[in-house]
């Protein structure tokens, strides 16, 4: 089944120590760009989990969220410096004084917590972090399962698109072989005048005469790009049936695209021309989805 590069997915879980949430988004990138934001207390795991991240989404532009709440004071980490804090308050408080102006004790009381070392941080031991890392990985796994499943629902609706796109290329294609015998009689009306100014020249030159014959018939034949551009768009049907990536897919676009443009060059006739452009319009369309599948 195909799959987007674009995808979404959360889980949370929580006990009685702590509440651990976790978002997982992706966005179509060429190669695999991770971004994580970590409570400081486990950025010791960004490696892991940047690895995680790319064993299990492979490509894209990948960002995860973890948010983890202690549920009660003594697991929080935490603490404010209350003697430091009150320390900064009371100079701050003399400070406005001997200048000669009252300062407001929430606005001094907010400035004293954002002075250095206002907060203490108890770090965690080992232990304590790999016993919530076991927790966290698992909300971790199915964030990702998430994600994964709505990049599967994606590619599905990007699936129907291009079946909608190869459709209409085809129908386009149905229409250059209707019209394909209806440019015969110009172009050999065309060719008998030039085989004429050839006879009818004193310096007619078989070889040359055979030449410009060859060239004439190689230029506007395009049986074989018709039926090349035909197996081309069996092939794209092919391979969306079956678990393709985006590689491949935007490969035989490529080929579908040089079919089109050959068609357009040797025809020459106004009808196949704009139907080329109709061709070329659609398979914009598909090179553009091909760069979000995985």
């Amino acid at each position: 089944m195909l799959q987007s590069m674009t995808g979404f997915g959360a889980a949370s879980q929580e006990n009685e120590k702590m509440a651990v949430s976790v978002e997982v988004k992706t966005l179509n990138s060429k190669f695999s760009d991770v971004y994580c934001r970590l409570p400081r207390s486990f950025s010791s795991k960004e490696i892991e989990i940047r690895n995680i991240l790319q064993k299990e989404l492979e490509r894209g532009k990948m960002e995860l969220v973890l948010n983890v709440v202690p549920k009660d004071e003594n697991s929080a980490g935490t603490t404010v410096n209350r003697a430091l804090v009150k320390a900064y308050f009371k100079d701050l408080m003399a400070t406005s004084n001997e200048l000669g102006f009252e300062a407001s004790p929430t606005e001094v009381l907010r400035m004293a917590s954002m002075m250095p070392n206002a907060y203490n941080t108890n770090a965690a031991s080992s232990e304590e972090i790999e016993d919530e890392w076991k927790m966290i990985s698992g909300v971790i796994y199915d964030a990702i399962k998430k994600c994964q499943e709505f990049r599967l629902q994606e590619g599905q609706v990007t699936k129907l698109k291009f079946e909608e796109y190869i459709d209409i290329i085809e129908t386009h294609l149905d229409a250059v072989i209707e019209q394909d015998p209806k440019r015969l009689p110009v172009i050999r009306e065309r060719l008998e005048k030039s085989v004429a100014d050839f006879i009818n020249n004193e310096n007619f030159d078989q070889n040359r005469f055979e030449q410009e014959l060859i060239y004439y018939v190689e230029k506007f034949d395009i049986s074989e790009e018709k039926v090349r551009l035909k197996n081309h768009l069996d092939y794209f049907r092919k391979e969306l049936s079956e678990a393709s990536n985006g590689k491949k897919l935007n490969f035989i676009a490529q080929e579908l695209g040089r079919e089109i443009n050959t068609i357009g060059s040797k025809a020459n006739d106004s009808v196949i021309q704009r139907l080329v452009v109709q061709m070329k319009d659609e398979l914009e369309k598909i090179k553009e989805q091909t760069m979000n599948i995985l």
